[in-house]
């Protein structure tokens, strides 16, 4: 059933849920290739490339439990196929992403798991009256097919390591720059539920408190708290880094990153309008290369520090962020650049360079084979 106010469907056909997984599945490994690409161009670091990847596997492992959960989604008739076996609901017109309400249900399950799969037969148990049920019966055993997919699902949830709607800051040390001040990498990330979509968090900081950062009992929970606070999409990065700036006076933040990862856009499951609508259309790319997913960096970068008052006799550092000096841009984006790039297969992206639609211009094109093979154009 479809939302026609919140563009969300369900995906309630058995072949379509298990090409969508499939798909998500091929893409978040390409995308692991494009961050690698961009590593040894100079355009991303080191650094940055581990956490990306490491959130874009969690994202994986998340997309996986899905797909064990609607395994059965469809094998049943008519109406009774949402009611009996579920069906997973997805951004068809915003992101082509899950909607963030299945990682919330998901969150909830896993607190459960491990009472759920000791109340349930084991695999070899299941698949087993499976066997007896075609033979003795002649039937399809479907309940069973289901209570196997389920117990997967759980299976899967136990196993730690998913992207979850909130997935809470991380604190690394990078260096220590002089007596009592060190620098750390702070990174989080959320599932953002007004549009649908995985954002990640880089923050480059400074540290001039008494106690190291990830240490201190008092600041380090205010720190995990304020940030995931803050961690919406439609905040501009200047609104997070001078929120942040002036509620901790001895935290410096020097560099944030916000990677925005998706749309996705797909002729079989999204309702994508614009150039990529006739891009998409006129390739007809075969099943698993008909799609392609939109990526956006925003960087806000601080280019002084001044001093400020504070008390009777203190004072404070203040950053001062670079905003883009580019036709006035950087107000409204908040950023001191942004940076787009769109990945896709070979066949989508022949056509995009044939129609040459406007707008594309400036974004990086980063073009994947079923090899592993990635072209930056």
């Amino acid at each position: 059933m479809t939302d026609p106010a919140q563009g969300h469907a369900g995906l309630t056909d058995t072949f379509a849920s298990r090409r969508y997984f499939k798909k998500f599945d091929t893409i978040i490994r390409h995308l692991t290739r494009v961050a690698a690409t961009m590593q040894a161009e100079g355009q991303m670091s080191k650094c940055d490339v581990k956490v990306l990847t490491d959130y874009l596997m969690r994202l994986n492992f998340t997309f996986r439990a899905l797909s064990m959960k609607y395994l059965m989604a469809g094998n049943s008739s008519g109406r009774e196929t949402a009611r009996a076996f579920g069906a997973l609901a997805m951004d068809r017109r915003d992101s082509g992403f899950p909607v963030a309400s299945e990682l919330m249900t998901m969150a909830n399950d896993a607190q459960q798991a491990e009472r759920h799969l000791a109340n349930m037969a084991s695999v070899e148990t299941l698949k087993d009256d499976m066997v007896r049920s075609i033979i003795s019966e002649q039937t399809v055993p479907r309940k069973l097919q289901f209570a196997l997919s389920q117990r997967l699902y759980y299976q899967e949830l136990t196993k730690g390591d998913l992207f979850w709607t909130q997935n809470d800051p991380e604190c690394e040390w990078i260096e220590n720059i002089a007596d009592q001040r060190r620098r750390f990498l702070l990174h989080w990330a959320a599932y953002d539920s007004q549009v649908n979509l995985p954002v990640i968090y880089l923050m480059e900081l400074e540290d001039s408190g008494k106690v190291a950062l990830p240490k201190d009992e008092r600041r380090w929970p205010e720190v995990q708290a304020h940030l995931m606070a803050q961690a919406l999409a439609g905040l501009k990065l200047i609104t997070i880094a001078k929120g942040f700036d002036e509620d901790f006076a001895d935290l410096h933040p020097k560099h944030l990153r916000r990677y925005h990862v998706g749309p996705m856009y797909s002729s079989a499951y999204t309702d994508q309008s614009g150039p990529l609508q006739r891009v998409l259309q006129n390739a007809e790319a075969p099943v698993g290369q008909d799609w392609a997913l939109a990526w956006t960096l925003e960087v806000l970068e601080s280019e002084d520090v001044r001093e400020e008052r504070s008390g009777w006799f203190g004072t404070v550092e203040r950053e001062i962020f670079a905003l883009d000096p580019f036709g006035g841009r950087g107000a409204d984006t908040g950023a001191t650049r942004t940076q787009r790039a769109i990945i896709l297969p070979q066949r989508p992206f022949q056509v995009l360079a044939e129609l040459d639609p406007p707008g594309f211009a400036d974004v990086q094109k980063f073009v994947v084979s079923d090899a592993g093979q990635v072209l930056r154009y």
